[in-house]
């Protein structure tokens, strides 16, 4: 009977020690890690796993490792929804990270609200996400129509007054357009042509020539990396040259790669600061850590990525060792002026936006963004 006991403190021993040591903080993430984002999609989360895996190499949160569980919704917002269920219902993530798309986002939202679990850095500007405050949405990066407005402003203060509006014809193309409607009602001027196109059909046949026979100087694209891909095409081939701006959400080296021979001069805005910038304590961190895993350079993408990796993790360690989704929700709201390495990230219970840094950057006949 002794023996009996013996063994079976042994064994709770055991059982306790390897509890402790494979003890996980699981966290979800729906994307299009295929279809027309794949390639920002990859670089945003190579940014995010860059900084978590060195998390966990330094043993982790609270000594507990952080696993990323990624689901492809194929930049679907029904089967981002859906994916958001499965991860929350079935595989118990504690937090939700770094969804991508606007309508997307949006159609997390009530499954989020359902269960109580925060989202931390979509990677999306809409305001819809920002105005009125999202309960359980915290966002790192600024908005579409803060982009959208300083492009605008950019554009007209260098005499260019003849300005295009393409964008999709969903809620992130009506929320960029917000954004260019505040420049031009600053400049006093109206788009020479304001056009939507079917987010799953793009079809630029019947806009291109509008464009081209509009003389327009600059055309702002508000869409996502194929739709801008085959617009820039279109819009080159009815024979217009003008200048192309389009948001931070196409700020990946794989977009400039899908643009080939169109991309040198594509003006793209950014929300962060310059990835070569090493003034900036987290481009430096960010680079060291690249260096260290032999990669070549830092994207803007995955720098957006990083950075909102470290806010996720800031929150998981101000929540304690057993960071429920309850106590993940308070430490976002209680997370004032954190430092991510040269800007600063506040939140509360009523100010779900992190950051309102924006900037351009144009790319270069290296095919490299230059600022």
């Amino acid at each position: 009977m002794r023996k009996f006991v013996l063994q079976g403190a042994t064994a709770l021993f055991i059982a306790a020690l390897f509890t402790s040591a494979s003890a996980q903080i699981l966290i979800g993430q729906t994307a299009g890690f295929t279809g027309a984002v794949a390639a920002g999609v990859k670089e945003t989360t190579d940014g995010a796993k860059l900084y978590l895996d060195t998390v966990n190499a330094r043993g982790g949160v609270n000594g507990q490792k952080l696993e990323l569980i990624s689901l492809d919704d194929k930049f679907d917002p029904k089967l981002a929804a859906e994916n958001a269920r499965k991860l929350i219902e079935d595989q118990k993530v504690s937090v939700m990270f770094l969804t991508r798309g606007t309508p997307h986002t949006e159609a997390v939202i009530p499954v989020l609200d359902k269960y109580g679990v925060a989202l931390v850095g979509p990677s999306t500007g809409a305001m819809v996400l920002h105005q009125p405050v999202r309960k359980h949405v915290f966002n790192v990066r600024a908005t579409y129509q803060r982009e959208a407005e300083k492009a605008i402003t950019h554009l007209t203060s260098m005499g260019i007054l003849r300005i295009a509006i393409v964008r999709a014809d969903d809620s992130f193309g009506a929320d960029g357009l917000a954004g260019a409607q505040k420049g031009l009602a600053t400049a006093k001027i109206q788009p020479v042509v304001s056009e939507k196109f079917d987010r799953a059909k793009p079809d630029f046949a019947p806009i291109a020539p509008m464009i081209a026979k509009s003389n327009a100087q600059a055309v702002m694209m508000i869409a996502s990396g194929q739709a801008v891909v085959d617009g820039l095409k279109a819009i080159r081939a009815a024979g217009s040259n003008a200048q192309i701006v389009t948001l931070s959400n196409n700020a990946s080296a794989g977009f400039v790669k899908s643009l080939g021979e169109n991309a040198r001069g594509v003006i793209v805005t950014q929300v962060f600061p310059y990835e070569r910038s090493i003034t900036y304590p987290m481009v430096k961190e960010a680079q060291e850590l690249a260096r260290a895993r032999s990669l070549s350079e830092i994207s803007p993408a995955m720098l957006e990525g990083f950075a909102s990796a470290k806010v996720l993790v800031e929150a998981l360690r101000r929540a304690g060792p057993k960071p429920s989704r309850e106590k993940i929700q308070a430490a976002l709201e209680g997370m004032h002026k954190f430092d991510l390495g040269g800007l600063e990230v506040s939140f509360d219970a009523e100010h779900h936006t992190g950051l309102d840094f924006a900037d351009l950057s144009i790319i270069g006949t290296d095919g490299k963004f230059k600022r």
